[in-house]
């Protein structure tokens, strides 16, 4: 018995130990959470995002970002690294093109290249052929570890973030794994950052995001819209700033939405007005009341990652106006379709994005003026 006794000590003093100081990717920093509102008022519960039809992706998943081409075809981004291409209602489904890394968001321009977003390879120009030019991957010498999202201007500037300078995907075991280690650190290295094509430079718009994920521009193009999801709110940023800390109180940086219900990602004109936007997850408490302990956060990460706090699945996207109206929001509680990252809406249909899903999700547009 004493032999045990001493065995389990042994074993015991080893866990603490290692509990407390195996070293993890992610330096925890302290910041102040408010609690989730959880759904009430315009975010009450509904099942309005429930039963989506499907659009098969032939052994791909991830559909993460979807938009209509100026050819009047469909694209999706996948995890595979492909970009798939389909008449809208899912048929003639082909590969456009492969950037061997994962386009996380992408636009077209003038020209009627595909402008994407590539976690591992920046910022890509995709021609009508599907040949791959990369336009930029460092500015100012430092490398673009996590381009997320672009936007292209009228006059051909394009907007796009770099959600993490500590967390690259091509590191840390992908996209996913990336943002969990960004988040749960809350260091706010994300950053939003300007190519301009005549002169082939990248600049930075504005630092100081925590998971700088989608953008959107504003109809009159002199306001960007920015998913901060690490702290569940959404940004209105003046595209004339220059190095713009979003934390200095300027009046260049307004917080449009606050204290999000879930974790925003991308962001997608709609028509009539509106701007998208998909909850990835719902908020998890357990993060929250984290918000002020990094040692705990530190430890979280040396647990099995099956007791990480990742919250559980849940169904959400909503549309706003540019004054901060929220005009639809759809939700499916049981989270059938997974991490339903934004939407893409066309006339008849809405197109649910989704970073894990095999599948495209979509359903008959609600809010189209010819329906009930």
């Amino acid at each position: 018995m004493k032999a045990f006794l001493k065995l389990l000590l042994v074993a015991l003093i080893a866990a603490g130990a290692y509990l407390c100081f195996w070293p993890v990717p992610a330096e925890p920093k302290v910041w102040r959470s408010a609690a989730a509102p959880g759904y009430l008022g315009v975010h009450a519960p509904n099942r309005r995002l429930s039963g989506l039809q499907r659009i098969a992706l032939n052994g791909d998943s991830g559909p993460e970002h979807v938009a209509l081409g100026p050819d009047g075809l469909l694209y999706a981004a996948v995890a595979s690294g492909r970009i798939l291409r389909m008449n809208p209602d899912g048929s003639g489904l082909s590969v456009f093109t492969d950037t061997g890394g994962r386009v996380l968001g992408f636009d077209f321009d003038a020209a009627g290249n595909l402008i994407a977003a590539d976690a591992l390879n920046g910022l890509l120009s995709i021609d009508t052929t599907g040949k791959v030019r990369v336009l930029t991957n460092t500015v100012a010498g430092d490398p673009i570890r996590y381009a997320d999202a672009v936007a292209v201007a009228a006059d051909g500037t394009l907007y796009f973030s770099d959600a993490s300078r500590r967390f690259a995907p091509a590191d840390w075991g992908g996209t996913f794994e990336a943002s969990v280690l960004d988040i749960l650190e809350q260091s706010a290295t994300g950053r939003i950052l300007v190519y301009e094509p005549d002169t082939r430079s990248t600049r930075v718009l504005a630092t100081g995001l925590s998971f700088a994920n989608g953008v959107a521009l504003s109809r009159d193009g002199r306001h960007l819209f920015v998913n901060e999801t690490g702290r569940s709110r959404i940004w209105k940023l003046d595209v004339s700033a220059r190095d713009l800390d979003v934390g200095s109180g300027s009046a260049q940086a307004v917080v449009l939405f606050d204290n999000l219900p879930g974790y925003p990602d991308n962001l997608t004109r709609g028509r009539d007005g509106r701007i998208w936007a998909g909850f990835a997850k719902p908020r998890n408490a357990t993060l929250d009341t984290l918000a002020d302990k990094p040692f705990l956060r530190k430890l979280t990460l040396r647990l099995p990652r099956a007791w990480w706090p990742i919250p559980k699945p849940y169904g959400h996207v909503f549309a706003f106006t540019e004054d901060g109206r929220i005009v639809a929001d759809l939700q499916d509680p049981d989270g059938a379709y997974p991490e339903s990252t934004g939407v893409t809406e066309t006339a008849e249909r809405l197109y649910i994005q989704s970073l894990h899903a095999g599948y495209l999700g979509w359903m008959p547009n609600p809010l189209d003026s010819g329906r009930d």
